[in-house]
């Protein structure tokens, strides 16, 4: 059999390669002479598969290392008996981890506390609970919106968008790019919702970059219309709307799910997908020996005379700094994605051991919490 895979795709080269001809090449080169005689696709989202890559071909599945699936005309796909599968929840704690270092980089601000801020996530799906759960963590108030969650599950837990927006300090979103129906994410915040926010909140966007109508937050930011946007995403990208990179806070290359435990999650749903439809001998695999960040992994973190907050802050920090990718990008807009190619290691907060001295137990129990682990060091 023939499968045909974007080479960007970590730690992937070598697993099929005993039972396929496995074809590497980039995600948004791949086409339909590429395809015609191969059976499967492994792909990212810079890959649009749909009736003109694949209408003559002999793919019977396609597999997605990513959470989205926009990138695949699932219904076209599906009336022509080509299986597809994605990898929800890969990346969940690279995201997480993302969010928590904007939280952290905010928190530098003087009188900015945890305990007096309200955060919604909008989207509580793998992602948004993963979000939740770390503000809950670090002390937020936090709210939650997700109608069809709400619809299966009872409306308890969950509330409308417009209290969440009415409430909350700063608005995350974490939803699938939906573009009709009637939990539509297309301009999900257009030019009316938008303006609608006050100069108190900060919107942060890590989801799809359609979600956000972005020259209405450019207008908006421009009118000071909110206090900060913070985008991992953007329409239209990799062409990145320069105007409005250099009006916020944070502007990312679409990296927040890129850590390399996320990265590893998404090629081992990927090869286990493809074994299960193709009966190879595969279906336990697991992508190994994950590179190490340049940073140590067991960093000292002493308590001493510093706030629960502030510890906290620094253990996140440690391991990711969203600030200093954000100074990359608007410094150097034109390799956006050359800067998602080349992405340097990054590893989830379960990678280190936190050597703590001085750090009281409630604060050691967050950290915790948050997937640390903990060596105690004597005083």
């Amino acid at each position: 059999m023939k499968i045909v895979c974007d080479h960007k795709i970590p730690f992937l080269k070598g697993a099929l390669e005993p039972y396929a001809e496995v074809v590497y090449l980039p995600g948004n080169r791949i086409a339909a002479a590429d395809v015609k005689d191969a059976d499967a696709l492994i792909t990212r989202t810079r890959t649009k598969c749909n009736a003109a890559l694949l209408e003559h071909s002999a793919v019977k599945m396609i597999a997605t290392a990513t959470i989205g699936y926009d990138h695949i005309d699932t219904e076209w796909c599906e009336q022509k008996g080509i299986a597809w599968t994605n990898a929800p929840g890969c990346n969940s704690g690279s995201v997480q981890q993302y969010i928590a270092s904007v939280l952290a980089g905010l928190a530098q601000e003087p009188g900015f506390r945890f305990e007096d801020k309200t955060l919604g996530v909008v989207g509580v799906g793998n992602v948004g609970k993963k979000v939740a759960r770390l503000a809950e963590i670090l002390g937020f108030r936090v709210l939650l919106n997700d109608p069809p969650r709400a619809r299966a599950e009872g409306p308890e837990a969950f509330v409308s968008l417009e209290q969440l927006i009415r409430e909350s300090d700063i608005i995350t979103l974490h939803v699938p790019l939906e573009t009709k129906g009637p939990d539509a994410t297309y301009h999900l915040f257009d030019a009316k919702r938008l303006q609608g926010l006050s100069p108190r909140q900060i919107l942060i966007n890590s989801s799809r970059g359609e979600v956000v109508d972005n020259q209405a937050l450019k207008t908006c930011l421009k009118q000071v219309g909110i206090k900060a946007a913070v985008l991992d995403v953007w329409e239209k990208e990799p062409a990145v709307d320069l105007e409005l990179l250099d009006l916020v806070l944070y502007g990312t290359p679409h990296i927040a799910g890129y850590s390399a435990d996320g990265k590893g999650n998404g090629t081992t749903m990927s090869v286990r997908a493809i074994a299960k439809k193709f009966n190879l001998p595969l279906q336990d695999w697991q992508a190994v020996h994950l590179p190490l960040p340049a940073q140590s992994i067991y960093p000292e973190l002493n308590g001493r005379g510093k706030s629960p907050q502030e510890v906290l802050c620094k253990a996140i920090l440690h391991t990711y700094r969203v600030e200093d990718e954000s100074r990359v990008l608007k410094q150097n807009p034109g390799t956006f994605e050359q800067q998602r190619a080349d992405y340097a290691v990054r590893r989830e907060f379960g990678c280190y051991t936190l050597r703590l001295r001085g750090v009281e137990k409630p604060v050691a129990e967050k950290l915790a919490a948050l997937g640390f682990k903990l060596e105690i060091l004597p005083e």
